[in-house]
């Protein structure tokens, strides 16, 4: 099978955008280290956000496990027991009325860097060995300090992760990202000395000031250290931390044998439980005058940190812009103990360019076969949605984070330059023929033309057609009884409706000839039922006139009358003329044929006339038949031979009264036995029957027609030889 040039040509260029989008989508997706990715990065960020949103309201986020608990430092406790920071006095008494409720591990998000007063400082230090297992906490500055405090930096080696395997040396990109601190906040000597284990606390947010993960272990001074939470948990379980290295940074965290999905930066993506205040909250004071029951707290993880707003330990997350630090703390704790772990990984990511590509592909093909904008934009739409429902399908049931605005980005961009190329380039020849054929010939063709244009190649083709001539009968005179602007508004308001008809009936209208229409059935596309669709468009046309001649009636206008010509046959169709001016028509003998029977209804004094071959056509839908069936009536109307023709042919009349069946199948029975009479030669017994008729039918004009020519043959009767032909001697 030949594949025409632009074929060949549309699939090219819709390959080469699909090449394009996708590999720039990917790279973009994989490399955001430029302001084009950062930007989109956010967006996709923001994006995912919503997810989070959306599965909140309906009520479908996890539940966080009851073993984590936060005791805060909140308005209560603030308004009860003093302002923020208590003294270590405070602080002791707390620790101490805590320890007796049995936690099983407790960590600070707090730091007590500077001493107090000796006492202090030391009743502090003793309530926290009460504790079996604490964990203090402290956090890394960008920034040198002055002079590190040897003794305190050496409390923080018990939690130092000593067991690191390197597969590979990291590169020094990933180097540089384990290297973000030059000091440490630690706590003084004479409390840190209590402490059991150690854990930072440091967060850092998003590019665009989100905190959605929690930074699990970082490398400080040539060594890897655990979070406050990765430390808490490790303690709860009194495991053992794992780090794997390749080229590339962190590979695998474990804690025993348990692993914990990180980033190449040891950053955990945090599955928020909801809102502030998700994670079971008490206030500090409840303790202090233990007013908490025993089992909130008992075998617990309880981490220590401030709520208060005025305390400033507010990180903004994708649920709530006032989120309190230790909170995200907690969080972490809680999805690892619950492992309830997001995953973007190196699977999601091959996800992300599988769907890239995909969408991209697949909109791309339905661009190529479905051509409509409209249609496009609809599937574009569809895929769209696909990917939204998807994309939080398995966040919510699996807990994969997809990107959300590569693949649509994808979409829309390969819908945008493929539709850019198609309206600027393909278009352009498709307007042309748009605007050529659209004021005649009825949408689907128009459409069918720009589809297949190469079927109006100049010179045309023969096809199998059915031609409609119209005509306006005394035209002439009809213009000499009226005023110049009359006659224009009585053509106007004729003319538009006839031309609604015929592309109504999937045919093309070839042209106007003063008052007279043709019209074309069957071209320029194959229509199976060409033959009917030129008969119901003269049944309606009819039916328009009546409406039409009621109106003039109102307005004083006169009445006009038309006589339809209907005939079925092979002609050229096609562009006749040259390629700089563009006339699609139809020329043949049966073009002839079908003006001259137009012209015929008004020697029979009927609206439309049909040939022989038309009947053909048309034969199921007779109702005339044996079986009755069918939606047009036909009668016999003669054997003719019309001017300008050598051989005779049959003529029918389709009958426009049609809506009384019982009253029209009596005519068509009444005139076939005069017509049968008549080509008998017994024109006596033809005259009786056709006067019948017209005594039950007085305005039947083909019956009066056959009682004058059988009056004439009283008087000459035809040839011995008579063929039983009637010569037309006008047109």
């Amino acid at each position: 099978m030949k594949i025409k040039k632009e074929t060949l040509v549309s699939l090219l260029v819709a390959f080469l955008i699909f090449i394009i989008v996708s590999l720039t989508l990917c790279y973009i997706s994989f490399n955001n280290d430029n302001s084009l990715g950062r930007l989109l990065g956010e967006i996709d960020l923001r994006y995912g956000d919503e997810r989070f949103e959306y599965r909140d309201q309906k009520g479908k986020s996890p539940a966080p496990p009851p073993e984590v608990v936060i005791l805060a430092v909140d308005e209560k406790s603030v308004n009860e027991l003093g302002r923020f920071p208590w003294s270590r006095n405070v602080f002791a008494d707390f620790v101490n009325k805590l320890s007796e409720y049995s936690p099983k591990v407790v960590a600070f998000d707090v730091v007590f860097s500077e001493p107090t007063n000796e006492k202090d400082d030391s009743a502090l230090s003793v309530s926290l060995k009460k504790l079996k297992r604490n964990v203090l906490g402290y956090y890394f500055r960008d920034t040198k300090l002055v002079e590190d405090d040897k003794q305190a930096f050496k409390q923080i080696k018990k939690s130092k992760i000593n067991i690191v395997k390197v597969i590979e040396e990291p590169e020094d990109i990933y180097k540089r990202n384990y290297n973000l601190y030059k000091s440490a906040e630690l706590n003084i000597p004479e409390i840190g000395k209590s402490g059991k284990g150690f854990g930072f606390f440091n967060f850092q947010p998003d590019s665009d000031g989100i905190f959605r993960r929690a930074i699990l272990t970082t490398q400080y001074d040539g060594g890897f250290y655990p979070s406050l939470s990765l430390e808490a948990f490790r303690k709860y379980v009194r495991g053992q931390v794992i780090l794997t290295l390749d080229r590339f940074g962190l590979k695998h965290l474990y804690v025993n044998k348990n692993e914990i999905p990180v980033s190449e930066r040891g950053q955990l993506i945090l599955n928020f439980y909801g809102d502030t205040g998700s994670i079971p909250t008490y206030p500090i004071v409840d303790v202090v005058n233990g007013e908490l029951s025993e089992d909130k707290l008992k075998d617990k993880i309880i981490l220590i940190g401030a709520t208060e707003i005025a305390i400033y330990d507010i990180r903004p997350s994708p649920l709530d812009n006032i989120f309190p630090g230790i909170e995200l703390q907690a969080t972490a704790v809680a999805n690892i103990l619950s492992e309830d772990y997001l995953l973007k990984n190196s699977f999601t990511a091959t996800v992300d360019l599988v769907l890239i590509i995909a969408f991209s592909f697949v909109l791309i093909l339905f661009l190529f076969i479905v051509k409509r904008t409209i249609t496009g934009l609809l599937i574009l739409i569809i895929l769209m949605l696909v990917h939204i429902y998807s994309n939080y399908y398995v966040f919510e049931n699996y807990n994969f984070l997809l990107s959300g605005i590569f693949p649509i980005l994808s979409l829309v961009l390969s819908f945008v330059f493929y539709e850019g190329y198609r309206n600027l380039v393909v278009e352009k020849k498709s307007r042309f023929l748009k605007r050529a054929f659209s004021s005649y010939v009825s949408p689907d063709l128009v459409t069918q033309i720009i589809s297949n244009p190469d079927k109006l190649i100049l010179g045309g083709e023969s096809r199998n057609i059915t031609l409609l001539f119209s005509d306006i009968r005394g035209f002439t005179a009809l213009s000499e009884r009226t005023t110049p602007k009359q006659l224009v508004e009585i053509l106007n308001e004729y003319l538009s409706p006839m031309t609604t008809i015929v592309m109504e009936n999937k045919g093309t209208l070839d042209k106007f000839i003063g008052d007279a229409v043709m019209a074309i059935y069957g071209a320029p596309f194959d229509h199976p039922t060409h033959g009917k669709s030129a008969c119901d468009s003269a049944i309606m046309m009819l039916d328009k006139l009546e409406e039409l001649n009621k109106s003039f009636k109102e307005r004083e206008l006169p009445r006009i009358e038309i006589g339809l010509g209907i005939n079925t046959g092979e002609a050229v169709v096609g562009n006749m003329g040259a390629d700089v001016r563009f006339d699609y028509t139809a020329i043949g003998d049966s073009v002839n044929l079908a003006a001259r029977l137009e012209g015929q209804t008004k020697n029979y004094g009927v609206g439309i006339i049909i040939s022989k071959s038309t009947l053909d056509e048309i034969e199921p839908e007779i109702i005339n038949n044996p079986d009755n069936s069918g939606s047009f009536f036909v009668r016999e109307l003669d054997f003719i031979q019309v001017k300008g023709k050598t051989e005779p042919i049959l003529i029918y009349q389709l009958i426009h009264e049609n809506s009384d069946r019982e009253r029209a199948m009596k005519l068509i029975n009444k005139f076939n036995d005069g017509l049968e009479y008549y080509r008998m030669r017994e024109f006596q017994l033809a005259k009786d029957k056709f006067e019948e008729i017209l005594e039950e039918y007085p305005g039947d004009n083909p019956s009066k027609l056959y009682v004058e020519r059988c009056e004439e043959y009283f008087a000459a009767p035809p040839p011995e030889d008579w063929d039983l032909v009637y010569t037309a001697t006008s047109k």
